[in-house]
């Protein structure tokens, strides 16, 4: 039976929140702090876990807290270092890694320098590295099958970075969950720090709260601040049932008659990297029968601002109209199958029925054909025939 994990963020996610959330979860106290000491960092830091509420709701609170206050700024690649030199299981080794690697690209495109020069204190001091191997370990322990997230909160006002007061979210916060669907303003203060961006970026596989979930466990992971609601984010396993799931997103639409027809590229494109979920065309008669387009737009409530501001930028219209749409859709994941010819993503989908059906990335096949110098038509058939062999109890495809 698969076992689906949910998290839920409403009042935003951080490294101790999801390690708390993770031990009252059923991961063993024991199992994590055996497995952190493999890292050899033992003599810098002690874990303290209790328990705690935070506005009545009872959970878990887990304090990294350092044996000595000297600098333990480490780079990203000390850290990898460290990581590979450790005696880790290989996947937990692999899960840092990425985490690692997710957190100092975001900061390396925040400051507009190359990776290899990022040294920073957020990701180098010990409690991140604790923070950040400990949900490593933690989801090896569950080994969830699908990971699941609702809206993740990110808070409001100010928050005190490296380089001084900014805005919430903090910069590396915003660039790592850009495109996922985000609330703002619920809470005064920063509810989602770098670290819980991180952890989330990494590991969830779906970002929309399913329609039909059976938990068998719902657990609590309890954070510091003191917010207007509970500071606590809830986890969840159990198992998402087959059926329908829902999302709520905001159509924007226009109609367009005075654009040339090469300017709808680079303007889906932007719409796209903006985080829009999808951007598409339709022909129409406008008045005096002139013909046109309908330009239209789905995006997430947060970002609906952003997206108008861009196609009044970019293209010609001077105005558009805006309404809340409500998404139904099968339950999907998205795997990489690698074949003869070279690694594919496959997105699955389950039908109401529980049956299933599969569909290889078009981008990945094509890519595939011309490096390979094969016919599209020609990688394609190759490519599903070893998808199949590899999914035999997918129905249809």
């Amino acid at each position: 039976m698969p076992k689906d994990l949910l998290y839920e963020c409403f009042s935003g996610m951080a490294g101790d929140m999801h390690l708390g959330g993770m031990l009252d979860l059923g991961v063993p106290h024991a199992h994590l702090l055996a497995e952190l000491s493999k890292l050899g960092l033992d003599d810098e830091y002690q874990v303290e876990v209790e328990q705690r509420k935070k506005m009545g709701i009872a959970g878990t609170h887990v304090s990294v807290n350092l044996t000595h206050t000297k600098d333990q700024a480490r780079g990203l690649g000390e850290i990898k270092n460290l990581i590979d030199a450790s005696e880790l299981d290989q996947g937990a080794k692999e899960r840092a890694t990425s985490m690692f690697e997710l957190l100092a690209n975001a900061e390396a495109q925040v400051h507009a320098i190359s990776v290899e020069k990022v040294h920073f204190h957020e990701v180098g001091a010990v409690d991140a590295i604790v923070d950040i191997v400990g949900a490593a370990i933690c989801l090896e322990y569950l080994a969830p099958s699908r990971v699941y997230c609702s809206n993740v909160e990110l808070g409001s006002g100010m928050v005190k970075c490296a380089h001084g007061l900014m805005p919430v979210p903090a910069p590396a916060t915003a660039l790592l969950l850009e495109g996922y669907p985000t609330t703002r303003g619920n809470v005064d203060g920063e509810a989602t720090t770098p670290t819980g961006a991180t952890i989330l970026a990494h590991a969830v596989d779906h970002w929309v709260s399913p329609n039909v979930f059976k938990a068998s466990r719902t657990a609590y992971g309890v954070g510091t601040k003191d917010f207007r609601r509970p500071n606590v984010v809830r986890m969840s396993i159990g198992e998402v049932q087959a059926g329908i799931e829902t999302e709520s997103n905001i159509c924007i639409e226009c109609n367009i008659d005075d654009m040339t027809p090469e300017a709808y590229e680079p303007l889906s494109e932007r719409l796209f990297s903006l985080g829009a979920k999808d951007v598409f065309y339709t022909p129409i008669v406008m008045k005096k029968s002139r013909p046109g387009t309908k330009l239209s737009v789905l995006t997430m409530h947060d970002l609906k601002d952003e997206i108008i501001q861009c196609i009044l930028q970019n293209s010609t219209t001077i105005g558009v109209r805006e309404w809340a749409v409500g998404k139904s859709m099968l339950p999907r994941k998205l795997e990489t199958i690698v074949t003869s010819l070279g690694a594919v993503r496959v997105k699955i989908v389950t039908l109401p029925d529980g049956s299933r059906r599969w569909k290889a990335e078009h981008d990945d096949v094509s890519e595939i054909a011309k490096q390979r110098n094969l016919s599209y038509l020609v990688a394609r058939a190759e490519i599903d025939r070893a998808i199949d062999s590899q999914i035999g109890d997918i129905d249809g495809h």
